[in-house]
């Protein structure tokens, strides 16, 4: 079992930044950030796929990132020109890790607690 802490979230006017960490305890190759609105189902902000290729949702390209600190175990989502659509409480997620060649991940069953990111117009 993986355990997964996030921190960071908050509120901020459109136009604003946020990051956001998370920590994983034990390190895992396969991480990512999905995030849920109000009435809307879960989905994939920056994640590493099954192939382990690093994929980006069209709606955050060009002002999201994310990068990982294997000395510190954490990943982080750095967001820029947050839009108010960005609003949703934001999970780190980790899935097994499987080298064939390359880097497998297989689907995201652990799951952080959430934090709350909130962007007014």
């Amino acid at each position: 079992q993986v355990q997964l802490v996030e921190s960071g979230g908050g509120s901020v006017q459109a136009g604003g930044s946020l990051r956001l960490s998370c920590q994983a305890s034990p390190p895992r190759s396969c991480m990512g950030w999905f995030r849920q609105a109000p009435g809307k189902e879960r989905e994939e902000v920056a994640v590493i796929d099954r192939d382990g290729n690093l994929k980006y949702a069209d709606s955050v390209k060009g002002r999201f990132t994310t990068s990982k600190d294997n000395n510190r175990d954490t990943l982080y989502l750095q967001m820029n020109n947050l839009k108010p659509g960005d609003t949703a409480i934001y999970h780190c997620a980790a899935a097994v890790a499987h080298w064939v060649g390359a880097l497998r991940c297989d689907e995201y069953t652990s799951w952080g607690q959430g934090t709350q990111v909130t962007v007014s117009s």
